[in-house]
């Protein structure tokens, strides 16, 4: 079944909330990166909250939302890329993290990512220049981290939740998550019965699991049945790469014409990798002194 990405509106007007389910994209991104549990995690709630922040915050087809997270864990850093049309992409430092779980019986990721460190986010719109919020690291979980980077950098007040849930064999068995934004003119007592709703939330994984799609999600987060719900848009959302070979070409055009001889005289060849999604792009000795000479021309 495909990914699907909800928006919808609260019946009062006071909130807007996002749902997803990312299961087929985070198990995606862990098939090409080959990521052990704690940075299966780590990097599927920063694929999820990208493609949160991408919805909420773009508008045009060639908009961009970049996500860098450099913590003092043992993943490293994670950085993920997101659209408005329902693609992202992403990568993580060090794939082959496994940790105990923690004290609550789930993967630890707060210690994978670390709790000391930075979240910036980097929005490339069309027709103006990029733009970064940056704040600190205040849990390492990643939603509240996000929820923070919200309130701080863009002044919106918000609740998220994110979670990936991983089998023993290392592949994805669910993930998702929301997002709920609070409108001008939430009241006082709204904000306070959607505080204490989502404080009862199980985790999106667990109702992903029984069975719950992103719409029915979206109406448990605001806990106000299915006419507190009105629904405004439905996309799919899949891991998409943008690399291709022709772009890696015109980076190796870039290398000085010593190291692309080196290249040619001693490997016979290149070898280019992508770091979003792993693809392998393969140059022959021929290619290589096409783009020499393309050089010199």
């Amino acid at each position: 079944m495909a990914d699907e990405m909800i928006t919808g509106v609260s019946a009062d007007g006071f909130f807007r909330v996002f749902a997803v389910d990312a299961t087929a994209t985070v198990a995606e991104a862990q098939r090409r990166h080959d990521t052990y549990s704690a940075a299966s995690a780590a990097l599927g709630r920063t694929l999820v909250a990208a493609s949160l922040l991408a919805t909420a915050g773009l508008k045009n087809a060639d908009d961009l939302l970049t996500v860098r997270i450099k913590g003092d864990g043992p993943v490293g850093a994670i950085v993920v890329d997101g659209t408005a049309v329902g693609t992202v992409r992403g990568y993580i430092q060090e794939p082959h993290v496994n940790l105990p779980l923690n004290l609550v019986g789930k993967l630890d990721v707060a210690r994978a990512v670390g709790k000391k460190g930075l979240l910036a986010v980097t929005k490339y719109l069309s027709g103006g220049e990029p733009f970064t919020g940056q704040v600190p690291l205040v849990s390492g979980e990643l939603g509240e981290d996000f929820a923070y980077y919200l309130a701080q950098s863009e002044q919106i007040p918000a609740a998220i939740g994110l979670s990936v849930f991983v089998n023993a064999d290392n592949s994805i068995g669910h993930a998702g998550g929301f997002m709920v934004q609070a409108l001008p003119g939430a009241t006082d007592a709204a904000l306070t019965a959607l505080e204490t709703n989502v404080k009862t939330l199980p985790l999106v994984s667990e109702m992903l699991k029984a069975g719950m799609d992103a719409t029915a999600i979206a109406k448990r987060v605001l806990g106000m049945g299915d006419s507190g719900f009105k629904p405004l848009a439905a996309k799919p959302l899949r891991f998409a790469c943008t690399c291709s070979k022709d772009h890696f070409a015109k980076v190796l055009a870039t290398l000085a014409r010593k190291d692309l001889q080196a290249m040619i005289d001693e490997d016979h060849g290149a070898e280019a990798v992508c770091k979003f999604c792993g693809a392998r792009y393969q140059y022959s000795e021929a290619e290589l002194i096409k783009l020499r000479d393309q050089e010199e021309a």
